[in-house]
């Protein structure tokens, strides 16, 4: 099966490694005992990459728990996300590991350290772990655990490490490759509910506090592609948030990080005072959920925020460029994704977008209006608050 990995030097380092591998799984095989436990007690799972990837495993790891109630659920996260994954009801303890390929500035610990670490897991004797992302290198740290029985993907290397491995469908969301993995390895399939973050008081009394009196309706803005190629003009964000200012006095509640203040600016610019708060200067990402979950809508970009107000339950509206939709979309009843068709988008050249999209707002993004999103935004506030009122936040 080839390779998923769109970069073409990456594509072929990983098949040669994946090779070297796989002939060496091939020789340990004979001598290898290994047994699926039929209800296991100790399951260990890895969700290494960031703030989205984590939140769409949510229904993943649910089932996880459906499937083992009784169950000790570790689960390995970037330490970026360890308060998200606390906040997690099926989880029972976090394991925070930073992996250099997806650590910012230059962090994170290398793969050899890395093994070193997975090969202290083995004293917690798993009964089973699971890998809900396709990457060779987290293979390899599921096959150091010592787990009797091992699973994820083989599309990105490392599948014949695992005693289970699985095609990643990447015509298929990335939450439902995640639960059709818990079904390959529990051999049932598990009703899909709604996985709901379970906050902090603590969270929710910093939100209470940044937020004060402020008047409904309240409209999360995250002006912040995150990267330039899912980037929609910021004078656009800037529009919506004047017309509903000014059509429903709303309360624009920008997040972000504080590297994002340059974009914020340009957005509160021609804002009223007392229009807006700005709260990213906050770095607490179970705050941020918390302040999500106090908004009526949120418009955002596909990025991590607009995860983390799926995950609180808040209304979306999606401006998405090159992000495949079918793969990323939030999915809660009242969230709605704003693009425009095109033949070449979605193209989910994230990592590496074309050359004509380098340097500009790709046309994707460039020829989604300001009226068509404010159209939306209204449309869910009429529908999910019909009074429109204005009273104090409560």
């Amino acid at each position: 099966m080839p390779l998923q990995i769109y970069d073409p030097r990456e594509r072929a380092l990983v098949r040669m490694a994946d090779a070297m591998l796989g002939a060496a799984a091939g020789l340990t095989t004979p001598f290898r005992r290994r047994s699926r436990v039929a209800q296991p007690q100790r399951i260990l799972l890895l969700r290494l990459e960031r703030i989205g990837d984590l939140l769409m495993a949510l229904p993943g790891i649910s089932a996880v728990r459906h499937f083992a109630p009784h169950a000790e659920i570790d689960l390995v996260v970037g330490s970026w996300n360890a308060d998200l994954a606390r906040a997690i009801p099926a989880v029972t303890r976090v394991i925070p590991l930073d992996a250099a390929w997806l650590a910012r500035d230059g962090e994170g610990v290398v793969l050899p350290a890395l093994l070193r670490v997975a090969t202290t897991w083995r004293a917690r004797r798993y009964d089973l772990a699971i890998n809900f992302e396709p990457d060779i290198r987290s293979n390899l740290l599921l096959a150091t655990s010592g787990a009797r029985w091992t699973a994820g993907y083989r599309s990105a290397g490392g599948g014949a490490l695992l005693d289970q491995a699985l095609a990643y469908d990447q015509g298929a969301h990335t939450s439902d490759n995640a639960q059709r993995l818990v079904s390959a390895v529990f051999g049932s399939t598990a009703t899909p509910s709604p996985v709901r973050l379970t906050l902090p008081d603590e969270a929710r009394r910093r939100a209470r506090g940044l937020l004060g009196n402020v008047k409904r309706p309240v409209v999360a803005m995250h002006v912040s592609g995150g990267r330039p190629v899912k980037q929609w003009d910021p004078s656009r964000f800037a529009e919506v948030a004047r017309r509903l200012v000014s059509s429903r006095g709303a309360t624009i509640l920008f997040s972000g990080a504080p590297t994002d203040a340059p974009l914020i600016e340009q957005v509160t610019r021609g804002l009223p005072t007392g229009s807006y708060i700005d709260a990213s200067t906050n770095s607490s990402l179970v705050t941020l959920a918390a302040l999500l979950e106090c908004a009526d809508v949120m418009v955002t970009g596909d990025t991590g925020p607009m995860h983390v107000a799926a995950a609180v339950g808040t209304p979306i509206v999606a401006v998405f460029g090159p992000s495949d939709p079918r793969r990323y979309a939030p999915r809660g009843p009242h969230d709605v994704v704003v693009r425009i068709d095109l033949p070449c988008a979605p193209c989910n050249r994230i990592r590496l977008p074309p050359a004509r999209c380098t340097g500009v707002i790709p046309d994707c993004l460039a020829l989604i209006p300001a009226d068509r999103v404010y159209e939306v935004v209204v449309g869910i506030l009429d529908q999910c608050h019909p009074s429109n009122a204005r009273g104090a936040l409560a």
